[in-house]
Parts: C-alpha cells; sequence; structure tokens
C-alpha cells in the first residue's frame, strides 16, 4: 500500500545537496516511495511511512486532544506547561517508536472523523477517491478528508502524493506578516472603527429623527384634538370667527402633516444611509481578509529580497536576489516572460544550477514537455503565466515521475528565488 511503513531515503536532488540530519517530526518534503501490494482493509497510523506521522497528526488532531494523551506515555512532558510544539514533536516520536500510542492515536483519529471515513468508504476507484478529496479542499474540510484518505485501501501512491503536497502547501500559505503590512492592517482596522463610530452616529441622528417624528405624531393628534375643539365651538356659537378658527385649524393640520410627510422621508433616507454604511463596512471586511492573504504570500517573497539586498551590499552576491548553492541541481521552469527567465538562468547558473526551459507551448512544443521534465528535479511553474493545459500536463509528469512539483505565486525573480530559499536551502524548515 502507498505510503506503508518502509525503510525510506531522502529524495536524490536532496542527497545531492547534502542537506544534514533532519528533525524525524518533519522528515521530508516529498514521500518515500510505494509498496506495490495493497491491503484490502484501512490502514492504521502504524502502517502508514513515519514521514506522514508530522503532516497527519498537525493536520488531523488538535492539541488539546494531544495534550491529553502524550503526558500519559512520555512523563518527561508537562501537560500544562509544555508549549504546543513540545507536545507535537512528542506526540509524533512517540507514534513511531511505541505500539500503544499508535493504536491510541489511530482510535483518536478514527472517532474524530468518523463521518468523514464513512463518506470516503463509498469510494470504490481512485478517481472516486481523487473527486471526493477535491470537493473536501473546495469545502475547507481538509483534515477529516486527509485520515480518510491516506488510510483507504484503495488509495494510491500518486493519490496519497498529491494529497500530502496540498496539505503541505496549505502550511505555506500560514505566515507571519511584516510591520509594513501590520500597518496597513492596522490602518484597515482604523478604518473599520471610523465606519462604525460613522454607523452610530447615524444611528443616533436616526433615533433623534424618530423621537422627531414621534414628537410630531403627538403634535398632529393636538392638532386634531384641537380641531375637535373648534368644530364643538363652531356648533355651539354659530358665528364667522368660528368659521375663520376653523380655517386657520385646518391650514395649521395640513402644515403639521406636511411636517410629519418630510420627517418620514428623511428616517427613510437615514435608514437607507445606513444599510449604505453596514454594505461598505462588510466590503472593507472582505478586502481586508483579502489583503491578509496576500500579505502572507508577499513576506516571504520581502524576506527573501532582504538577505538578497544584504548579501549585494556586503558583496557576498553577484547576482539579486541570490540564490543557495544548487551543486548541479536542474531546475525545470514552465511558463514564465523570457525577459525575466534570461536572467532566472543566470542566476540559477551562478549559484551552480542549470535551468531548464519550457514555455509550457507558445513557441516550444508541448511535446518536448516531458523530456524537459525529465532532466530536471525540482520542477516550478508561475500560476499567472502558463495555460492551464500547460499547467496540469506539468503536474501530471512531475507526479508520474516523482519529480517535486511547485507553483509560483507569480513569474517574478521575487518569487522563485523564496521558493528556492524554501525548498532547496531549507526543505524541512516550519512554516509559521
Amino acid at each position: 500500500m502507498p505510503f506503508l511503513h518502509q525503510e525510506t531515503t531522502a529524495p536524490a536532488f536532496l542527497r545531492r545537496l547534502s542537506i544534514g540530519k533532519t528533525d524525524a517530526c518533519c522528515a521530508a518534503d516529498t514521500p518515500a516511495a510505494a509498496p506495490a501490494a495493497p491491503v484490502a482493509r484501512r490502514a492504521r497510523l502504524s502502517d502508514l511511512d513515519d514521514h506522514v506521522h508530522c503532516s497527519i497528526i498537525g493536520t488531523c488532531l488538535t492539541t488539546g486532544e494531544l495534550r491529553k494523551l502524550v503526558p500519559r506515555y512520555d512523563l518527561s512532558i508537562d501537560r500544562k506547561t509544555a508549549s504546543d510544539l513540545d507536545i507535537h514533536h512528542a506526540a509524533v516520536k512517540l507514534s513511531t517508536t511505541g505500539e500503544a500510542v499508535a493504536r491510541e492515536l489511530t482510535k483518536a483519529l478514527d472517532t474524530r472523523h468518523a463521518q468523514s471515513i464513512r463518506r470516503f468508504k463509498t469510494a470504490a476507484t481512485e478517481a472516486a477517491l481523487a473527486a471526493l478529496w477535491r470537493d473536501a479542499m473546495a469545502g475547507g474540510d481538509v483534515p477529516g478528508a486527509y485520515w480518510a484518505l491516506m488510510t483507504h485501501p484503495q488509495s494510491t501512491f500518486a493519490l496519497r502524493s498529491l494529497a500530502f503536497g496540498d496539505v503541505h502547501m496549505l502550511s505555506h500559505l500560514v505566515g507571519a506578516s511584516n510591520r509594513a503590512d501590520i500597518r496597513r492592517l492596522a490602518a484597515l482596522e482604523d478604518e473599520c472603527a471610523r465606519l462604525r463610530a460613522q454607523h452610530a452616529d447615524q444611528q443616533r441622528r436616526l433615533n433623534e429623527l424618530g423621537a422627531k417624528h414621534q414628537q410630531a405624531v403627538v403634535l398632529a393628534d393636538d392638532q386634531a384634538t384641537q380641531l375637535g375643539s373648534l368644530r364643538e365651538r363652531l356648533a355651539a356659537l354659530l358665528v364667522d370667527d368660528a368659521a375663520q378658527e376653523l380655517a386657520e385649524a385646518r391650514t395649521s393640520l395640513a402644515a403639521q402633516r406636511e411636517q410629519i410627510a418630510v420627517l418620514g422621508q428623511r428616517c427613510l433616507d437615514a435608514e437607507a444611509r445606513l444599510r449604505a454604511g453596514d454594505d461598505a463596512v462588510a466590503a472593507l471586511g472582505r478586502e481586508q481578509a483579502g489583503h491578509a492573504a496576500e500579505l502572507a504570500a508577499a513576506h516571504a517573497e520581502i524576506e527573501v529580497l532582504e538577505r538578497a539586498l544584504a548579501q549585494l551590499v556586503t558583496g557576498q552576491a553577484r547576482v539579486a536576489p541570490a540564490l543557495p548553492a544548487l551543486q548541479g541541481l536542474a531546475i525545470a521552469y514552465v511558463g514564465g516572460r523570457q525577459q525575466s527567465t534570461l536572467i532566472l538562468a543566470r542566476m540559477v547558473a551562478d549559484a551552480g544550477g542549470e535551468l531548464l526551459l519550457h514555455d509550457g507551448g507558445v513557441e516550444d512544443r508541448k511535446g518536448l514537455l516531458a523530456a524537459t521534465l525529465a532532466r530536471a528535479g525540482l520542477v516550478v511553474y508561475p500560476v499567472d503565466c502558463v495555460s492551464h493545459n500547460a499547467m496540469h500536463m506539468t503536474r501530471q509528469i512531475a507526479a508520474r515521475a516523482g519529480i517535486p512539483c511547485y507553483p509560483l505565486r507569480k513569474a517574478s525573480l521575487a518569487s522563485f528565488a523564496e521558493l528556492v530559499h524554501r525548498v532547496v536551502a531549507q526543505p524541512h524548515a516550519d512554516i509559521a
């Protein structure tokens, strides 16, 4: 079964880079090769390769659940004072060394995600499993679907690799914002506070208009009472003055009614402005969420550019942004813009690597794509400058060949440099 427990080694391109000893909790970005024979039952945690325990435990179980379980098997862990990272590392270590802990964790995962397991149980083919996984990713139901897919008896190595990669890439979307990003977020929060204050002011004015409207209604009632009195006086006195007073009263009543109509229209206008303010606040909230996602993605690129700038200032790099030593690594770049790919090729060459270029079918034939990727140890493509067909073919060919394949946020030097630093220089670093 794919991803079942076995003795594994690091990917070939990482061995060539001589990465050194890594933490067992976050062993590799690329899963180990799969055994050939599937099994008819759902896999347990102990059946799976040790390298995926970190991903499964960190994604599918909460820290609260782990705090209850880990101290029972590791007496050095204090349930109250241990950090979340210590609890996580201890759980992963115990899952790979203790059969009892692995059973406890499997039971906890099955209990927590029983509904997802039942839903995935209906899938009898790899295509059906893949469709369920895509639906779960689109709907945000990742933890339960991830556990159900990784342990499903019909799951293949390619499908588990796809799910592992999807979950791995989701972790990179989370990051701390820099000071400029925080100031921008603070400005949005100030704007939101200003709109709330404006909303409160409009509500106060609306209440005042309502009070005035109520006063006008009371005044109209008083006028109606006065009109009734005048009618009684007219009937009693039967004089010309009474008729004149009645006319004046009717004129006054008409004026009061007109004033009531004006105040009522003002109330409707105030309610319309209030609704418009609410819509503006909601729009700002959505815009703020979008900016936060963009800031998180840009943060990593900014850090790489800052390091490259520091290297240029101190004379440690010839080309900016500088790349880590590639030691002969061939990187396939599919898509992009011609003016930037020439600079990228020089950057990679200066770092001791080779950049294999394919434009995704604009000038180069698509039949050359498989041959280009077969020579690479790493495949990248910019999502904003490559066709959907070329991107789909690139991912398929890379998955079949077992070559790590990563999307770039945009076809820029910064995005390329950040990804190479993250994948090559620090392949096992946790992304906060």
